[in-house]
């Protein structure tokens, strides 16, 4: 099972380097690669680091995931939760296919606004993190890992069943107001209630548990 998720990174990082590697040639000698909060091109960077960098950081998460599982001290590790770590890896590696799919294009379309296109897909991240948070058991890599969580398995628990509604239906309100045209900041707001909503639920629930003997 394993093999499949990480078979599945491979292609989609050699997926990025053959699409940029077609492109090549057609490409500017600097290519957009960064975009202030108006959309406008503010950062160029020399073409061939589209061979490097965004691969080579989907290349680094899988290196990541793959060697956190041995790291993992006893009654924290991550195999009690396989799929779902797997799971949140190629989420991630498939968010930065997308970022560097959005790179190619602006480069090919010379400098085009992709900054709605890239909150969208950050809302989309967090509706598929958030989908399955509450499966993600204690450990020190993934997950909501505050202290009251860390502490407490009960707590951990029901922040994470929390925490998965919260992601999820900010990262949808984000992406239902982002291709409405609202501004990206107030998109932007809502991702970070919905990420923070579940540190102070856990502090609030560690301390109910704290003051009745439970916790």
């Amino acid at each position: 099972m394993k093999r499949r998720y990480y078979l599945i990174g491979a292609l989609l990082i050699a997926g990025a380097l053959v699409a940029t590697l077609v492109a090549y040639p057609y490409l500017p000698d600097r290519v957009p690669t960064h975009w202030n909060i108006h959309g406008q091109v503010d950062g160029y960077s020399q073409k061939w680091t589209l061979l490097v960098f965004i691969p080579g950081i989907m290349a680094g998460i899988m290196l990541m995931f793959s060697i956190l599982p041995w790291l993992s001290p006893r009654h924290f590790e991550v195999d009690t939760f396989t799929s779902t770590y797997l799971y949140i890896m190629l989420v991630c590696v498939g968010m930065f296919a997308y970022v560097h799919a959005l790179s190619l294009w602006a480069a090919l379309s010379g400098g085009g606004n992709v900054t709605r296109a890239l909150v969208g897909g950050m809302c989309l991240l967090w509706a598929l993190l958030g989908n399955v948070l509450g499966k993600v058991r204690r450990n020190f890599y993934v997950g909501i890992r505050t202290p009251w969580a860390l502490a407490n398995e009960r707590v951990w628990n029901a922040t994470h069943r929390f925490a998965a509604k919260s992601w999820f239906a900010a990262g949808l309100a984000g992406l239902v107001l982002t291709f409405a045209g609202i501004r990206f900041w107030v998109t932007f707001g809502i991702l970070m209630a919905g990420a923070l909503a579940p540190v102070v639920y856990s502090l609030v629930y560690y301390k109910q548990l704290e003051r009745r003997g439970e916790a």
